[in-house]
């Protein structure tokens, strides 16, 4: 094989001016190489990847390293970190190939000398450059290495490799390091014996190297060092030439020349005449050997003598993989914890298909690309799940699971990569009994396509017939779903060996002593089981021999999860390890799992155009406004860029990044205790400290221009505007400060003079968009005024704004208008941004970062040069109510805005009343989070008192005690109304910060007729006394009359005598007070729709009429139908049908979408096309896209436009564009803010305020509004100009959760309501009051439709039944018969999971024995927080775990077993844990059914903001009909 030749001068008469003037600077600084090393610093590895500039020329980047040069070195030095050499194929190639090929450099050029005062150092990356015309080795004296490259134009000190080539660059240094070391003990400068023989100076040597990690021995060292003697030799050899004639002479030594020897005899067959080039120091291209005068320029360039110094460096690259391979001397004993049998490929072909190679069916992402980028331990992966994957090699050929290591092991030298969907991991694991268990591939709309990076290692986990197999890669952990078709072939040999493996350990498990069992025992054993057994192999000996031999990596580690020691050290397991070693002749040490450095992923997906695929998702259909306001965005800036100059907005701080971590802890882990999961934001409030105003500097004119306009309350007179240094500021314009040394704009109020003379100007801050939540999603000309008001001097003023207040015509009728004058008005901006003219700056909003929201800035209020300020008054306001104020006659008090008098009903916070009846929790557990909370008590104020002695203003409050059911007893609490109150003789004396708000008590016959399901009014009723010093309940006693509240209209809160509750109820003639009429109704569309839960909530909240509604998937578009009879629904991808409404508006050229979408929405029926709505038509649009990625998968954003163009919130946003009604809400998960580190939040926000809306955004908890499960959901109302904006519900129900707030800016948050954890007006509903009365049904009962057997008992119940006669849906999934023995074992009470069972065995009905506790729990449950919940029962007294599509004992939420019945919740079940009432209809098979539910907005969360949309709707009305 001819490689190339280096050149070489042609004679050396320029040996000593030449090898000066290009000799590297250690040389030419000192001349000797003995007296001088490099001094490096470990600082000197570390490179900010941000920071570094990439040139393609080495001149280039020598020239932006600029390093100090003294007058005698012509040459330049610079420092190399990261670098690699490799040939010009970008093939890394050991140092030394330089000698026969050209090599070049691959790396970042850091400045020669480092400098101290700098944090940091700025390197240049130059990807390639060279070649590398010689290396060489100094250092010696310092007994440290220095490695120097040196090409053309400079020399480079080698600081620290590319991570890819480290093993070969380390292999090289312990050549050097071995140079040195001989050096050492043989140099007389250096205090050593030259005259030491060869045995000396190997034992001497062998000590001095004796900490190198790369050796396991002296014995070691020392063959390494007789290995490498000609190469030593030739290095020290070539230090004569420098040396002083005192100084030893190498080339002459004893002991040197007899390693050279010894290294011959060790090598004839590669041994070179005289003596090899190959490391060779030297300089200037010249040998520096002294011998090497002998060979002339023809003599190198001989053929022969090249392939002599290449089959020499092969030979070294073959030595140094031995070496840093483990050695083969540990027996198979102690090496099981220490090593890893490498499988061999050729012997596990035959169990596999043919080869065949990877085909991508759709774009995926590079998961390093898509991760946040943090150095994580093996402990901190995330975990998530790959469905629809495939794993195949560097070539895309597909390649066995079995061939990666099964831990994390060094020197792995197969690179295996894997593609799939990745989604959250739901817990579910693959059941070795279906026989479609590998062969099934998973689609999964909510899936992110991407490719991994090198796989690190595997895992299986295992319990019976169920296995879970997850991989990892440096980013994650993956649980494995079903595999892709194409794959499937690869994955089904896995899961045979996993039935062997176990099929082997159950045999073992069953014998009376595993011992007893030898390995050929075993091997018969399993050579005689039948064909149908699940582990059968063969029936010849030699076969099942070989195939338990091959596949043993497998099978030995499920034995090491396998909790019996007995059989885990059995002599089958001990004898399979030996057959192993003897058919493997590969090992690989098992590291330990520390710290992952993320690397460059080597996936040969990377850079691959996908193949065209059948089934992909369709780019989002859009407006113009939308595409340009995304796309324009995703143009300026990377994922990168804006989350690093979002900053304070989003991410910037630790606080941030914790609180997203619990973020999606909580979405995913709703059991966890709130006590350790609950993490309190930093909060910051308005400081009411003075602000720092910076003046200008020099005097300027200031002057008042315009008449006296009146005066401020002080009598300071008033004026228009003002001329400062030649600029005239009026009232209603801004100015430039800068305010606590931050520049600053302010909106003028109003303008006075002080008594002092001083000129004044009252003024509100001006927040530009990056300033609020919105980051860098805000238009950077637009500024929002704030309620943050100051006075400042005139003379502080910096300069003025061009500023104005910015109104547009608003309604669907002036879209097309309004877009024109904003593409004129964007046109201007650029064309003055070019010219380098000053910014126009518009405002259109008021941000109040305290309401969380943008509003319609009130015009009438703001620069009216009046002398009054209404951010001022806010604040007044706001410290008024802070106050707590006895009235003049002490007969009332004001507190929080509240005013109290003697006779109200109060709530009394919990705390300040002592605990009667119930007794409190010993603890919480998965759904027993809301035990222990209480409501706020009811109580009664009777008196105010006033001490004569105290201090001003000091009183306290005298209060009757009403006791709730629950302060009896638990079965109190299930049998009776909710809102009933008994009334006692017990009184408390409290201070007046106990009460929390008011409230009314009635009698029974007194209450509201629209009171309902769920509960919305602060309204309870008293019937009977109660004797808590007895624990008696009695009927209200006639001589007792207590003074209930009372009722403002008579006609209509009030019943009729004689009337009950239902009759009254089903009266058609009967108008409830709070009614919309229904020609006032809301037309409503909504999209993604799922069953309906969010539309049936806003309909019953009697504001909404669903007219149409467009949902994906047919099950859930059926339930739809079938519950909304009345309503238009479009079974379709919404792209299409906003395609097609665009189209029949004639809007088409406005429309972007894709030719898909044209032509699916052209095939549209014209009964379809005739009852699409048009602009005009809809008054509200509501629903929740189905984004990719917002469920816990920030991790896995896919950021590039092209990526985020099919993301439905794009079609969502475009349906409000193009409708413009008069509200819109848009729901989602509660990772929704926090997802793509908050981009998609901020830019939907933008999107919504670009229209002209009115925007308001929270969290809530649906819990807290009268459902009996944690479901926290991201809400964004939008409200029309001239609108009311709806407020958010406030929370009636106690549950356990903290305040669920969002990250605005500066590191403040809004929560939109108060945490209900420390009391609410009501308790929680438990899981007994949910279902309690619905009758026993066995596993997997089928029967839609019973009988319910028994009447409701709880108020919940009673209302969530309704007018039902027959129940339907109460049918559940049907379990194995080995998970119903385990959910029968389970005890009946709460709190109860696996942990509870038994450790013993059963058998099944088949005759197998299978363990009770699942083998793979107890071995794993540390690293997955105890498996808490798995197989677990729920709690009467409990609530529910969050809702999911899929219930199963082993899955996700596992705690899904009755609390009293052996089987997994029902459909109906479920649905009631939503709100859904008994009358709702689902669709399809059960599976449909659960995911309609897990997938739905709980209606009760949607009634609490349909009532509060209805108050906004009300509220406007009523300001129009105001003179």
């Amino acid at each position: 094989m001819a490689q190339k030749k280096r050149a070489l001068p042609e004679s050396k008469e320029s040996d000593v001016s030449s090898s000066r003037s290009t000799r590297p600077k250690r040389a030419a600084a000192c001349t000797d190489f003995k007296e001088k090393s490099v001094r490096i610093s470990e600082k000197s590895d570390i490179i900010e990847a941000k920071q570094l500039q990439t040139v393609e020329e080495e001149i280039v980047a020598l020239h932006l390293t600029p390093s100090p040069q003294s007058g005698d070195e012509p040459r330049q030095t610079r420092r190399l970190t990261d670098f690699l050499l490799h040939d010009t194929n970008g093939v890394p190639q050991p140092v030394e190939m330089l000698e026969i090929e050209d090599c070049f450099i691959a790396g970042v050029i850091l400045p020669s000398d480092e400098c101290p005062g700098k944090e940091k150092e700025e390197g240049v990356r130059c990807q390639s450059f060279g070649r590398v015309e010689n290396w060489s080795i100094s250092g010696y004296e310092d007994g440290s290495p220095v490695v120097w490259m040196s090409t053309e134009l400079a020399d480079y000190v080698c600081v620290k490799p590319a991570t890819g080539y480290k093993k070969m660059y380390d292999y090289f240094f312990e050549k050097a390091l071995a140079s040195v070391a001989v050096y050492k003990k043989l140099s007389k400068s250096a205090g050593g014996n030259p005259d030491s023989s060869l045995d000396e100076l190997l034992a001497a040597v062998a000590r001095s190297m004796s900490g190198s990690k790369c050796f396991s021995s002296g014995f070691a060292i020392q063959d390494f060092v007789i290995f490498q003697g000609e190469f030593i030799y030739n290095q020290l050899a070539g230090l004569d030439e420098t040396a002083k004639k005192h100084e030893t002479s190498f080339a002459e030594t004893p002991a040197l020349v007899a390693l050279r020897d010894e290294s011959s005899r060790h090598d004839k067959a590669f041994q070179m005449e005289g003596k090899s080039s190959n490391g060779a120091l030297r300089i200037g291209g010249i040998s520096e050997v002294a011998e090497s005068e002998a060979l002339t320029s023809d003599q190198r360039d001989d053929g022969v003598d090249e392939d002599r110094r290449y089959a020499r460096i092969l030979q070294d690259e073959e030595y140094r993989k031995a070496l840093q391979r483990p050695r083969k001397n540990i027996s198979s004993a102690s090496a099981s914890d220490k090593v890893y049998i490498k499988i061999n490929e050729d012997e596990i072909a035959n169990d596999y298909p043919l080869p065949s190679f990877y085909k991508n069916t759709q774009e995926e992402t590079d998961e390093l690309l898509v991760s946040d980028g943090y150095v994580l331990g093996y402990e901190d992966l995330p975990r998530m799940m790959l469905k629809n994957w495939a794993l195949y090699n560097s070539d895309s050929r597909l390649i066995s699971l079995e061939l990666l290591p099964m831990k994390y092991c060094a020197d792995i030298d197969v690179n295996i990569f894997g593609s799939g969907l990745v989604v959250e991991d739901d817990g579910s694991w693959i059941s070795l009994d279906d026989p479609d268990a590998s062969t099934q591939s998973e689609e999964d709309p909510n899936g992110v396509p991407i490719f991994l990076s090198q796989i690190k290692e595997w895992m299986i986990e295992y319990g019976s017939s169920m296995v879970s197999i997850s991989i990892r890669t440096d980013v994650a952990w993956y649980r494995l779903g079903k595999p892709s078709k194409q794959y499937a072939p690869w994955h089904g040999p896995v899961l045979k060996i996993a039935r062997v493996g176990i099929s082997i350990i159950t045999l073992l498990d069953e014998q009376t002593r595993a011992a007893r069992l030898s390995f050929q025992n075993v091997i018969k054993r399993v050579s005689e089981f039948e064909k149908s057994h699940t582990g059968y192999i063969s029936s010849d000996l030699s076969a099942v021999e070989r195939y338990v031999v091959v596949h043993g990596q497998l099978i030995s580690q499920l034995f090491s999860d396998f909790p019996n020691d007995d059989i885990k050290k059995c002599p089958f397991i001990i004898d399979l390890g030996s057959k192993m070693e003897e058919r493997h002749h590969t090992k690989w040490t098992i590291k330990k799992k520390k710290v992952f450095q993320r690397e460059v992923n080597l996936n040969p997906r990377a850079g691959m155009a996908p193949v065209a695929s059948k089934r992909k998702a369709m780019q989002a259909t859009t407006t113009r406004l939308i595409n340009r306001i995304w796309g324009e965005y995703y143009s300026n800036y990377t994922p990168e860029v804006s989350s690093q100059e979002n900053g304070a907005e989003n991410v910037e701080n630790g606080a941030e990044n914790e609180e997203v971590e619990f973020e999606e802890e909580a979405e995913n882990e709703e059991d966890d205790d709130p006590e350790e999961t609950v993490l309190e934001p930093v909060e910051v409030h308005q400081s009411h400290t003075p602000k720092k105003i910076l003046g200008t500097t020099g005097k300027k004119e200031i002057r008042w221009d315009g008449e006296i306009l009146g005066k401020t309350s002080s009598g300071e007179p008033l004026y228009r505007q003002a001329l400062v240094g030649g600029e005239m500021v009026a009232v209603g314009g801004a100015v430039f400060l800068e305010v606590d040394e931050v520049p600053a704009i302010y909106f003028v109020e109003y303008m006075f003079e002080r008594s002092d003379h001083c000129q004044m100007l009252h003024g509100r801050l001006l927040q530009r968009g990056s300033e609020t939540v919105l980051g860098n999603a805000g238009n950077e000309r637009e500024l929002f005024l704030t309620d943050e008001c100051m006075a400042l001097q005139l003379k502080d003023i910096q300069g003025t704004a061009s500023f104005e207040i910015r109104s547009r015509p608003w309604g669907h009728q002036y879209r097309k208008e309004n877009t024109a004058a904003d593409k004129l008005d964007r046109a201007r901006a650029e064309e003055r941004k070019a010219k380098d003219l000053p910014t126009e700056y518009f405002c259109k909003s008021l941000y109040s970062p305290e309401r969380g929201g943008f509003f319609t800035l009130p015009l009438s209020d703001i620069g009216r040069g009046s002398g009054s300020c209404v951010s001022c008054r806010i604040k007044e306001d706001e410290e008024e109510r802070a106050k707590i104020k006895l009235n003049v006659s002490k007969t009332g008090f004001s507190s929080n805005g509240i005013q109290y008098s003697s006779g109200d009903f109060v709530y009394v916070n919990p705390e300040y009343i002592s605990i009667d009846g119930l007794k409190e929790s010993n603890g919480t557990f998965k759904s027993g989070r809301n035990i222990g909370l209480r409501a706020y008590a009811v109580c009664q104020l009777l008196e105010i008192i006033v001490p004569q002695e105290s201090r001003k203003g000091s009183f306290e409050v005298k209060v009757r005690r009403f006791y709730r059911p629950e302060d009896i007893s638990a079965e109190k609490a299930y049998a009776s109304d909710i809102r009933e109150l008994y009334y006692s003789q017990d009184t408390d004396v409290l201070p007046p910060e106990a009460l929390e708000g008011k409230c009314e008590v009635r009698k029974k016959i007194d209450m509201p007729l629209c009171s309902e399901y769920p509960i919305s009014e602060n309204i309870f009723f008293c019937e009977h006394f109660y004797d808590s010093s007895k624990g008696s309940l009695k009927q209200l006693p006639f001589n007792i009359k207590p003074k209930f509240s009372t009722i403002e209209d008579d006609t209509l809160l009030r019943k009729k005598k004689g009337k009950g509750v239902e009759s009254e109820a089903d009266d058609s003639g009967t108008v409830k007070p709070d009614e919309v009429p229904k020609e006032m109704r809301l037309a409503t569309l909504d999209i993604f729709a799922g069953c309906g839960g969010l539309s049936k909530g806003l309909e019953q909240a009697g504001i909404s009429e669903t007219k149409w509604a467009i949902e994906y998937e047919e099950p859930a578009g059926q339930a739809f139908k079938k519950n909304h009879p009345e309503s238009t629904v479009f079974v379709n991808n919404c792209n299409v049908i906003l395609r097609a409404i665009m189209e029949k508006g004639g809007d088409q050229d406005e429309c972007i979408s894709t030719k898909e979408a044209d032509e699916l929405a052209a095939k549209l029926d014209e009964d379809q096309k005739r009852t699409l709505p048009l602009p005009g038509q809809v008054d509200f649009i509501n629903g929740g896209p189905p984004c990719q990625g917002f469920s816990g998968m920030n991790r896995f954003n896919q950021s590039s436009w092209s990526k985020v163009q099919c993301e439905m919130i794009l079609a969502f946003l475009s349906f409000a564009d193009y409708f413009r009604p008069r509200y819109f809400l848009l729901e989602n998960v509660r990772t929704f803010v926090s997802f793509n580190k908050g981009q998609t939040f901020q830019l939907t926000l933008a999107s919504l305020l670009e229209m002209g809306y009115q925007v308001r955004f929270g969290i809530l908890e649906a819990g807290a509004y009268g459902v009996s499960q944690s479901r926290k959901r991201a809400f964004i109302w939008a409200a029309a100009p001239g609108e009311v904006l709806p407020e958010w519900p406030e929370p009636m129900h106690v549950f356990n959760v903290p305040e669920l707030k969002i990250s605005l800016s500066k590191g403040s948050h809004y929560a939109a309501v108060r945490s209900t954890q420390s009391g609410a007006a009501f308790r929680p509903i438990t899981v007994r009051d949910t279902i309690g009365d619905l009758p026993p049904v066995e596993n997997g009962e089928s029967k839609t439709n019973k009988e319910y057997q028994a009447d409701p008992i709880s108020w919940f119940q009673k209302e969530i039944r309704g007018n039902m006669i027959s129940l339907t849906d109460h049918i559940c999934k049907e379990m194995c018969e080995l998970n119903l023995i385990r959910c029968k074992r389970i005890p009946k009470r709460p709190g109860a999971d696996w942990r509870d069972l038994p450790d013993e065995k059963i058998t099944l009905s088949n005759g197998k024995v299978e363990p009770l506790i699942p083998w793979c729990l107890p071995n794993t449950a540390k690293r997955h927080n105890q498996w808490k919940g798995l197989f677990g029962r729920l709690d009467w007294q409990g609530n529910f775990p969050t809702s999911i599509t899929d219930p199963q004992p082993m899955g996700k939420v596992g705690m899904c077993f009755h609390p009293d019945q052996d089987r997994i919740l029902t459909v109906r079940e479920c649905a009631r844990s939503q709100g859904f009432p008994d009358s709702y209809e689902f669709a399809g098979n059960i599976t449909h059914k659960h995911r309609q539910i897990g997938n739905a907005v709980p209606p009760p969360l949607a009634f609490a903001l349909g009532r509060k949309l209805k108050e906004a709707v009300r509220l406007k009305a009523s300001l129009q009909q105001q003179p």
